[in-house]
């Protein structure tokens, strides 16, 4: 069974995958014998699923016709409980759940009013008028926070719970201990539906995962930690962990078979002649198809999450989207057929991605439009070509699906729990491989070799332990000074974190978790907030506190596409980050202070290549210069201009946009501030003071930089026509980048 049949089932937070629900519902993982669930020999987990079902739904009808009795001040917290959730529980073979002695149970320094406990399950039973995710005033154990938040805080503070639960009767809710994740982690499980729909199907997993044999302890040594659901879990994180492998795998071959599919192609003829004649290399190549999975994953991701289309779209546009654009519909295609000769499935994508990418959207299949990776530019080399129905599909499968290790079992990825850390390490992944073109047996490759670009850029995945344990050492004590400060949201929205080699963005994203997480409870009240505020202050975090610079442009791309998975709000466009994900090296170049002292001897020490003559005849010049013998011109030292930084600090601090129009106006204030004369000539003087460094300095070469020309260029003056171009090369090549 497809986990998305599941109607009465959610999962928040990654907390069980979605295929591993398939593999519990259909019985596929260990521990579902009879005797691991304690029933009678030879009885399955179905057989007693539907005894408990047939008793439960004349529970349920009735609990219902009772609830709607209760006079409007009665909030049904007796009632719901009697008459329905401990017997449900009952069912489940928890017994009587005794309630929790006076004061709730200890969590920390505190105390949590949690209602009931199971040996040692949290279980926190409420009326149905109570909402999970807010808090409710007078209300025990809703009052001072939501329930929600109030479980996962208990969770997360004790070391002797792992897994809770919680309902207002109405809704079911399995949680576990998130502390290495930000924000609310759990399955939960819409009784309403199930009941009322006669969804048995759903009941069923609610009954395999719920049931009290799934988190009773097995090892008393090992604890809580022992039980079924965890070893479930753990197993899943380690099947999940493969699947990343072989999702790596599926990339590369996508990335081939879309190779080929496009050169190969009768009717893409001028992509061939341009690697013939060499205006385009195999490079150029190699980007535009990264920049068509970079969407395609994207799209797979949003459409999964439910965040990509318009959530004012009207109901006809949704469908039509859904039963004729999607990429879901896609990837079952992808999973059944292999295909035709015709190209009408790159020709709807295209449809469905010039949409995302124009400030006009499509309304017509409910999509508004958002930017970021969609809208046109240089590495859409393929817009206007030609793909088979059957190249795309091969693709799309090898994205889709992963086979498991020995059984060779395929499993359909779960692109709604894809996260920055998959993307980084697919990122790194990709770097190994060089690409390769053969027209004679047209053939497009990925071909490992010595010098790619991981090696040659020092590119490495960065594990998410690290992280987190740099987060704790480094950001969490700053994050804890602000929060002390008199207005501490204002606090934490003006803290900067930076990057200098951000790669995918796995460190960025990761940080602005933490940081959405602390805004969120502040403006919420609760220590643990509700998903929705934490991606609304996400967004908030991500277009003022994040910055990332990377030398690849590829890596500074996939940053973005890492921020904008976080920030994705239906409805509205991607954030507006080309101000603060910029490329460049940043270990070589130069602020105001090293400029205002000159250009130093150091720059004059002879490299590979040079000729020591000429080296230690330029340092004794520029030591002269320096020396203050230059009567042609008196240091001034380069400014940072103020006018400028206030400008460009306005237009990051300017908060989310609305619309994609927008975005727009951000991006031509931006080029206006890159193109203003007094930032050129800044820019000139930085990167003329760093290729002084890497200058060729040997007989023939150009003039080079010494502090009198480097004077020059600051009041304005130009240079010869060889040292500028010098200049602009190196700056090319070197990609320096000054903090300034």
């Amino acid at each position: 069974m497809a986990a998305e049949s599941f109607v009465g089932v959610r999962v928040q937070g990654g907390l069980l995958p979605a295929e591993l629900l398939s593999r519990i519902a259909a019985g596929a993982v260990s521990g579902q014998a009879s005797a691991d669930y304690h029933l009678a020999a030879g009885e399955t987990v179905r057989e007693a699923a539907n005894r408990a079902w047939a008793y439960l739904t004349g529970v349920w009808s009735a609990y219902r016709q009772a609830a709607t009795k209760l006079p409007g001040s009665d909030r049904g917290t007796t009632l719901t409980r009697e008459r329905w959730l401990l017997i449900l529980l009952r069912e489940l073979d928890y017994g009587r759940v005794p309630a929790t002695p006076a004061g709730g149970l200890p969590a920390g320094d505190k105390h949590l009013p949690v209602s009931h406990l199971w040996e040692h399950v949290p279980i926190h039973l409420l009326g149905h008028t109570i909402d999970l995710d807010k808090r409710t005033q007078g209300v025990a154990g809703a009052a001072t926070q939501s329930p929600q938040s109030m479980v996962q805080e208990l969770l997360n503070r004790s070391d002797a719970h792992l897994w809770g639960l919680l309902s207002n009767g109405l809704t079911l809710r399995l949680l576990r201990d998130s502390t290495s994740l930000v924000g609310a982690s759990y399955v939960e499980f819409d009784l309403e539906a199930i009941f009322d729909g006669d969804l048995f199907a759903d009941f069923l997993l609610l009954y395999s995962i719920c049931h009290q044999s799934r988190l009773e302890v097995r090892d008393p040594e090992k604890g809580p930690a022992s039980c079924w659901l965890e070893s479930w879990r753990t197993e899943s994180v380690e099947s999940g962990s493969r699947a990343l492998n072989q999702l790596r795998d599926g990339v590369v071959e996508a990335i081939t078979t879309l190779g080929t599919g496009f050169l190969a192609h009768p009717a893409n003829g001028r992509l061939r002649d341009g690697l013939a004649d060499s205006t385009l290399r195999e490079a150029d190549i190699n980007h535009g198809l990264l920049r068509i999975v970079y969407r395609l994953l994207f799209t797979f991701v949003a459409e999964d999450r439910g965040l990509l289309l318009d959530p004012h779209a009207d109901i006809q546009a949704r469908e039509r989207y859904r039963d004729y654009f999607s990429t879901a519909r896609l990837r079952r295609t992808a999973r059944r057929r292999r295909g035709t000769r015709h190209a009408d499935q790159w020709r709807a994508l295209n449809l469905v991605w010039d949409g995302l990418g124009s400030i006009d959207g499509r309304p017509e299949l409910g999509l508004i439009g958002i930017g970021g990776l969609f809208e046109p530019g240089a590495l859409d080399l393929f817009r206007d070509c030609e793909l088979t129905n059957e190249a795309l599909l091969k693709a799309v499968r090898h994205l889709s699906l992963v086979a498991e290790p020995g059984t060779g079992t395929k499993r359909v990825v779960d692109y709604r729990n894809l996260g920055a850390e998959e993307l980084g390490s697919i990122y790194e992944a990709l770097l190994e491989f060089v690409p390769s073109w053969n027209p004679e047996m047209r053939v497009y490759e990925l071909l490992s070799a010595s010098g790619n670009d991981r090696k040659s850029t020092g590119t490495y995945y960065t594990p998410t332990s690290l992280i987190d344990c740099l987060l704790d050492s480094a950001l969490d004590p700053v994050l804890d000074r602000a929060e002390r400060e008199a207005d501490p949201e204002t606090a934490l929205l003006a803290l900067t974190v930076c990057d200098p080699a951000c790669g995918s963005g796995h460190f960025l994203v990761a940080a602005a978790r933490r940081i959405a997480k602390r805004v969120a409870a502040i403006r919420t009240g609760d220590p643990e907030p509700p998903p929705e505020r934490i991606r609304e202050a996400l967004s908030d975090v991500v277009g003022r506190c994040i910055y990332g610079v990377d030398l690849n442009p590829l890596a500074a791309e996939l940053a973005k596409v890492s921020l904008w998975l976080e920030t994705l709000d239906p409805g509205r466009p991607l954030a507006f980050l080309d101000a603060q994900i910029k490329v460049g090296n940043s270990l070589i170049g130069a602020t105001p202070a090293l400029l205002a002292e000159g250009m130093p001897n150091e720059a004059f020490v002879a490299l590979e290549g040079d000729d020591k003559k000429i080296t230690s005849a330029l340092k004794k010049q520029n030591d002269h210069e320096l020396a203050g013998q230059d009567d042609l011109f008196g240091d001034s030292g380069v400014l940072l201009d103020v006018r400028l930084a206030g400008q460009l600090g306005e237009l990051i601090g300017s908060g989310r946009a609305a619309s994609l129009a927008d975005i727009h106006a951000r991006a031509q204030r931006l080029k206006a501030l890159d193109a203003d004369p007094s930032l050129q000539r800044q820019r000139l003087v930085a990167d003329a003071w760093c290729a002084a460094f890497v200058w060729p300095k040997h007989p023939g070469a150009p003039k080079a930089i010494t502090d009198r020309s480097l004077r020059a260029l600051e009041r304005g003056e130009t240079l010869t026509p060889d040292t500028m171009g010098t200049i602009h090369e190196l700056a090319a090549e070197y990609r320096f980048f000054h903090w300034h």
